[in-house]
């Protein structure tokens, strides 16, 4: 007769067998596929429909105006970010724009193309740690006049990458004379969404009642077209009839709100702001004010460099949420005759191993290329942002998917596992990738770190059927890392 000891390591080991399958069947049933370990959800469709067969370089699909600025729009519909579980617009603010608070369903990532500005993001449950002298006084004493507090703002400039976790509220302000232009990416299939795959913006002010709510399976039927005034973005769905899209405080009851902020109906009513016409960027009359501490000359030297002026702020509400990688120095490859990459993940930007996000900036200088290779753990959304090349990427089966030129303002996804080549035109090729893994890597298949390099030379020949010679220029000839300058060949190796 077993031991009482075996029978009950026999019943938690069937248990065991019974819980994987049953989590095994409830992740396939609903379209789950694991990156490091965790789950990502393709919700609304079978990743088996996922059809990579024709990529194409997009640009946006529809324009939104707002009273200081416009709104580009990418169509959610498209296989790259359908598959990717993305969602892509881009921000154009003019001088003194305001860009409306709000949060979205899934986390982002926010590259600053061109400008400087501010940015505010409402932590929560975090306190207000800027206050003025006149409100610590006030808290002395009570008669000093009342002052403002708020949370910490950033000033970000271009290369900036700003990581922002779903559900926290942010806003972005221009106060310099150029305009400012956001590229956002939202990673819809990120497990912190629990909602549907559909890009959803909540606005928590204004009366934007255009259409810049995600439109998946909806998008092709309202008639959006690139360029269209704002009362034409604004019309949708059957029958032509305006479909709103206001703040948030609009569906609640004037009493409710009145009572929950302690204030009179009339105040509670403006708050709906029904007859507010400004968009989703909305101008500034005077200059906004708030409080931000000045810089010390050591502190704007060590800002200008890039470099965070406190090394210790990984806490929940101090955590770093930008980090610049248009620096020359920050670069983590670097090739003077081909150009630079760096990268931002998780490592050096700690929040995106929450978000599962991080992003990449190219720079290939004339003629250049970047190695072939693929993205072992993750999907790769190109946005382009200066000059021009060619980009060709191949799926499984050895069919070029992608085969064309690329320019600034367009967007390309190279799928997992894809194998991607890139080659600048005359002018240059710059781009930032948003890669949906915080510690995203690459597999090259030629160059000095390539695949080829690690396979014996037997291998090689045996597998492409040429001779030793042939295989051993095929493993060496490329000496360069990464970045390969434009006609060169490394000195062959006997």
């Amino acid at each position: 007769m077993a031991s009482v000891p075996s029978l009950v390591s026999l019943c938690l080991l069937v248990l065991s067998h019974a819980c994987s399958a049953q989590l095994e069947q409830v992740t396939s049933q609903h379209g789950w596929t694991r990156v490091r370990g965790e789950q990502r959800r393709g919700e609304g469709y079978s990743l088996d429909e996922c059809q990579f067969s024709r990529l194409s370089a997009r640009e946006p699909d529809r324009r939104l105006t707002s009273e200081a600025g416009v709104t580009d729009v990418w169509d959610e519909n498209d296989d790259q970010f359908r598959c990717a579980g993305a969602a892509a617009l881009r921000h154009t603010i003019e001088e003194r724009g305001l860009l409306l608070p709000a949060y979205t369903n899934a986390p982002k990532l926010v590259y600053v193309d061109q400008g400087q500005g501010y940015h505010g993001a409402a932590i929560p449950g975090c306190a207000e740690t800027f206050q003025s002298q006149e409100e610590s006084q006030q808290q002395q004493d009570p008669r000093q006049g009342f002052r403002d507090q708020h949370q910490k703002i950033r000033k970000v400039r271009e290369g900036d990458v700003i990581a922002l976790p779903a559900g926290v509220a942010d806003w972005f302000y221009n106060d310099a004379q150029t305009p400012l232009v956001l590229v956002q990416i939202m990673d819809t299939s990120n497990p912190a969404n629990q909602l549907d795959n559909n890009f959803r913006k909540f606005f928590l002010a204004g009366n934007p009642q255009q259409q810049i709510q995600g439109q998946r399976g909806q998008f092709s039927g309202q008639g959006f077209q690139r360029g269209e005034s704002q009362s034409q973005s604004r019309r949708g769905g059957s029958g032509g009839q305006e479909q709103r899209s206001g703040n948030i405080f609009q569906g609640f009851d004037e009493q409710f709100l009145a009572e929950a902020f302690n204030v009179d109906t009339d105040l509670a009513r403006r708050m709906k702001n029904e007859n507010d016409n400004r968009g989703v960027i909305v101008r500034v009359e005077d200059r906004l004010q708030f409080l931000t501490p000045e810089f010390s000359e050591e502190e704007r030297s060590e800002y200008q460099r890039g470099r965070p002026a406190n090394g210790v702020e990984e806490t929940f509400c101090s955590a770093r949420l930008k980090q610049n990688i248009n620096d020359p120095s920050r670069a983590d490859v670097y090739n003077p005759r081909a150009g630079r990459i760096t990268s931002v993940n998780s490592h050096n930007l700690p929040i995106l191993r929450s978000l599962r996000l991080s992003a990449q900036k190219g720079h290939l200088y004339q003629n250049a290329i970047m190695a072939p290779h693929w993205n072992m753990n993750a999907h790769s959304i190109c946005y382009f942002t200066r000059g021009t090349g060619r980009v060709q990427i191949v799926d499984e089966n050895g069919r070029s998917v992608f085969d064309g030129e690329v320019r600034e303002g367009q967007i390309l996804t190279a799928p997992h596992n894809f194998a991607v080549v890139k080659r600048a035109g005359g002018e240059g090729l710059e781009w930032v990738a948003f890669k949906t893994n915080d510690q995203a890597k690459i597999s090259q298949l030629a160059g000095r770190v390539s695949s080829m390099r690690a396979f014996p030379e037997e291998v090689i020949a045996n597998s492409f059927q040429v001779s030793r010679e042939e295989a051993r220029r095929l493993k060496f000839n490329r000496d360069e890392v990464t970045l390969f300058s434009p006609g060169s060949r490394s000195q062959y190796r006997a």
